[in-house]
């Protein structure tokens, strides 16, 4: 008999060997009271699927859709069971599941006839989706040598995943079905489609939008909020992709392979740099203009978007365009360490708009911009407190103030200064590649890549500490961040596509060291299993004012610069 813990009630129960997860619960149900239904589970702190089967002493902790483990499970079998259904209504058709956009998923689809795609067809997919799903129709796993999955694979003319699995270096691959449809995932499902109780179909722009439980409470559909402006930067991504001919990790690995790393590096910085020279050049006109002439850029994006480096790459643009940028750091408008507002633990709240004095800060732009000479302050972070030690500006005819920070499109920071004053950006890592057609990398799995990897350089932080503090990170990115992203005069996706490549070598060895007995192991465990998906190759090529220097080091931007 194996004695399983459940770290649920910390309680210890006796099971025969092979008992599966789904069985194993049925004991616990009724001690552990979760608030949601189960749908999946962490066995000694790595995720897995409801029928896996335990053979050894375990601790097993069951999730819900609410925690982030068991939200990307409901949605990865979501998507099977969207696939399933386009295939059945439309055989032949092409199913892209390419970014998250309004608290969804949206989807390219392609039918066989390259008919546009109608309101009925929509229909007619939603209402075999929910068949399947009253059907309950099983997930099965299947493993097989990693050649067998190929042949299952280019039978079927998935040149995508074949490309993926040809490029991995297992020895061993799973792939799942659903009735006789075969997809392939790379994390685990929900036992059966009856599991799925919340979601809904829509048609998006030219696609399908598929929309998902909230992650907060996921009995009820996640709100839907349109995002015309991030779509319109997903739909650039792409075209980039067309330009550099990678939509896939297949394509990527196939591409180092043949010797063209270094030039799908040149070309990805390229193109960035194409986008800042854009983005100066939309500012230079703006400030020539008659009219409200543009005086402040406000910058603004969530963690490891890469703000610092965009920021001074801008002001080099800025400065061959004959503007002077400024520089101006909320950090030295904080209240005083006293006055900050506490998280509901009793832990100072530092993402909150609160923390700044705002006011203030707002007094000193109208006052800068009307030409005056303004002290500014100095926040002193040993002490807590913000200090005046004579530090005065005053700007000249062709200044302009640039504002970087997580607040920055909060509208109370300007609520005095007239849009017409200002130029918004946006800027986030909105991540270029996807694993295969139906498996996409969250933009947040790409930054917390990137903090992990800078955390540890500047010995800021442990692989293990950055990931405990994640969920907190975005909590306030939800509250503070993006309800502002759409009112950006324009987006900037700071992702590379050759750029988990380059995080893999930096990243392995110190997701490595996250100890297997802290919760934490089962995130680590995660990264590591979808970075070993691409070929690992140095950092030497990518350029010192490279967005990517700013976490794994070597950036040639100091501090003091502009």
């Amino acid at each position: 008999m194996l004695q399983i813990r459940c770290k649920n009630n910390n309680v210890t129960k006796s099971f025969p060997e092979g008992t599966s997860l789904l069985d194993i619960y049925q004991e616990f149900a009724e001690e552990i009271h979760l608030p949601y239904p189960v749908v999946s589970a962490k066995v000694n702190n790595v995720s897995q699927g409801l029928k896996f089967r335990v053979f050894q002493n375990r601790d097993v902790e069951f999730l819900d859709a609410s925690e982030g483990s068991g939200h990307r499970v409901y949605v990865r079998s979501l998507s099977f069971v969207l696939y399933k259904a386009t295939q059945d209504v439309f055989p032949g058709s092409k199913l892209f599941i390419e970014h998250s956009l309004c608290r969804g998923y949206y989807c390219n689809f392609k039918k066989r006839n390259n008919e546009p795609l109608s309101d009925e067809d929509v229909s007619s997919i939603r209402q075999r989706m929910q068949e399947i799903i009253d059907l309950d129709m099983p997930f099965r796993r299947m493993e097989a040598t990693n050649e067998e999955t190929i042949r299952v694979f280019t039978e079927r003319g998935f040149t995508d995943k074949v490309k993926l699995l040809e490029t991995s270096g297992q020895i061993y691959s799973d792939y799942y079905m659903l009735g006789d449809t075969v997809d392939y995932y790379y994390g685990p499902l929900v036992p059966s489609a009856g599991y799925l109780k919340v979601w809904e179909l829509e048609r998006y722009e030219d696609g399908l939008l598929l929309r998902v439980p909230d992650w907060y409470n996921p009995l009820k559909l996640a709100e839907k909020v349109d995002q015309p402006k991030t779509f319109g930067m997903f739909a650039e991504k792409t075209r980039w992709d067309i330009i550099m001919r990678l939509s896939n990790a297949g394509d990527v690995n196939k591409a180092i392979k043949r010797g063209y790393a270094s030039e799908l590096i040149q070309v990805s910085e390229a193109l960035q740099e194409k986008k800042i020279v854009q983005i100066a050049e939309e500012i230079e006109r703006r400030f020539h203009r008659e009219e409200n002439p543009t005086r402040l850029v406000l910058i603004t994006g969530p963690s490891s978007s890469g703000k610092t480096t965009f920021c001074k790459r801008l002001s080099v643009q800025l400065l061959a365009c004959g503007l002077r940028p400024v520089s101006f750091s909320t950090d030295d408008y904080f209240v005083n360490r006293v006055d900050t507002p506490k998280l509901p633990n009793g832990d100072y709240d530092f993402d909150n708009i609160e923390t700044v004095e705002y006011s203030l800060l707002e007094d000193h732009l109208l006052r800068l911009m009307d030409g005056e000479k303004v002290e500014i302050p100095e926040y002193n972070f040993v002490t807590g407190k913000r200090e005046y030690n004579g530090k005065k500006l005053k700007l000249s005819g062709d200044t302009v103030l640039i504002i970087e920070g997580i607040h920055a499109l909060n509208p109370l920071l300007t609520k005095k200064i007239p849009d017409s004053l200002k130029y918004k950006i946006y800027i986030s890592a909105l991540t270029s590649i996807s694993l295969d057609d139906h498996n996409w990398i969250p933009p947040r799995d790409n930054r917390l890549l990137r903090r992990i990897i800078r955390d540890y350089n500047k010995g800021a932080y442990t692989a293990q500490q950055t990931i405990s503090q994640w969920k907190n990170v975005c909590l306030a990115e939800d509250q503070w961040i993006f309800p502002y992203q759409e009112t950006a005069d324009v987006m900037f996706n700071s992702a590379l596509n050759i750029e988990f490549a380059v995080l893999r070598t930096h990243a392995e060895i110190i997701l490595a060291s996250v100890p297997r007995n802290c919760p934490e192991y089962a995130e680590a465990h995660r990264l590591l299993k979808f970075i070993h998906y691409f070929i690992p190759i140095s950092d030497k090529e990518i350029p010192p004012t490279s967005i990517m220097r700013e976490f794994v080091g070597g950036s040639s931007f100091k501090e003091s610069n502009f």
